[in-house]
């Protein structure tokens, strides 16, 4: 990945993120008490809608060479948790999965290119980890101060985590205690890149809270569902983690943006780069066939009566599909997972 070579100064970039909202996402469409939204097929995001949508390419890089997602565990972490999410990063890459699987669900991602026809790489793996459990920029996060916190682990005396920004992406994960600005009120994660005047390099990053404390009902849908959408039962959760298990819909949501967007110049939908429209914005809510408004597709049960939609390497998950530019809709793993 290239470096921009002219950056805005320090207060510019906190004044443009102050009048502009990072890419985020949240695990539902932005429904509101009592709106028609709630009625089953109200929505026009299909599984299969096309009508609205332009994904164009803007000629910026992608990530076509082995992706490596290098860990921030921010805050207070079981190791039970940490071993779900762990799993599913390094099951992108496991395509001895049984079907349907995330490894299928990712050769979607697979199909998007970079100028040159080069796909993104096949290859996701898990990096080093860096654990920050004192807090050390607080429970309450701003979008700069997150910044900060990837800039301590990558410059840390002991184990820095390593830079690599032609495939290292970092992954800021923060516990159930710790607010992020905007955080359950208009995102559950965001990804952009760090700004040279704070890190010192210009690197793709991620970062998702764990919502089970804060704001479960918005963040870890459909496993717990808002008081306001009564009749609604939340599902069970494939590994026993409602705030965890709602995290990896979240992370597999990013990490799809940023291997194809990771500058925020490459694939996405309308004419606004500063508020872009990706991959899997496009396909909110969405996690199986005829998913659309509050229903969010077919799935599948366990013998625990557990819900999942794929599995791993060893456990199973729920994860929200991507948009297919070639086909114009929204697929899982079904459609390419052979």
């Amino acid at each position: 990945m290239h470096q921009f070579p002219v950056l805005p100064s320090l207060i510019a970039v906190s004044v443009l993120l102050m009048v502009t909202p990072v890419i985020g996402y949240r695990p539902w469409p932005h429904l509101k008490p009592n709106s028609s939204d709630l009625t089953l097929g109200s929505s026009k995001k299909f599984e299969g809608s096309s009508e609205f949508v332009q994904m164009r390419y803007h000629m910026g890089p992608v990530l076509t060479a082995n992706i490596t997602v290098h860990i921030v565990w921010y805050g207070r972490w079981k190791k039970s948790q940490k071993k779900i999410i762990r799993e599913f990063i390094n099951s992108i890459s496991a395509v001895d999965a049984k079907h349907p699987s995330v490894a299928g669900w990712w050769k979607t991602v697979q199909l998007y290119t970079d100028q040159t026809g080069a796909n993104i790489s096949h290859t996701v793996h898990l990096g080093e980890e860096k654990n920050d459990r004192f807090y050390s920029h607080g429970k309450k996060l701003t979008r700069l101060s997150i910044q900060s916190v990837i800039k301590s682990a990558v410059t840390a005396s002991t184990k820095p985590l390593p830079i690599n920004p032609s495939s290292g992406l970092f992954l800021l994960l923060t516990s159930d205690d710790v607010y992020v600005q905007d955080f359950c009120g208009q995102v559950c994660g965001f990804h952009y890149f760090t700004f040279p005047s704070i890190v010192g390099y210009t690197l793709p990053y991620a970062w998702v809270g764990n919502s089970a404390k804060l704001c479960p009902g918005v963040c870890a849908y459909p496993f717990a569902v808002p008081k306001y959408m009564t009749g609604f039962k939340p599902l069970k959760s494939p590994n026993g983690d409602v705030g965890v298990d709602g995290m990896i819909s979240v992370i597999g949501h990013e990490i799809a943006e940023l291997a194809t967007n990771p500058l925020v110049n490459a694939w996405y939908a309308g004419q606004d780069p500063v508020a872009p429209v990706e991959i899997a914005d496009l396909c909110e809510g969405i996690y199986g066939t005829g998913g659309g408004g509050s229903y969010t597709g077919q799935l599948f049960n366990d013998k625990d009566g557990a819900t999942f939609n794929m599995n791993g390497i060893r456990r199973r998950y729920l994860v929200q599909w991507v948009w297919n530019h070639i086909l114009n809709y929204c697929t899982g793993p079904n459609a390419l997972d052979q």
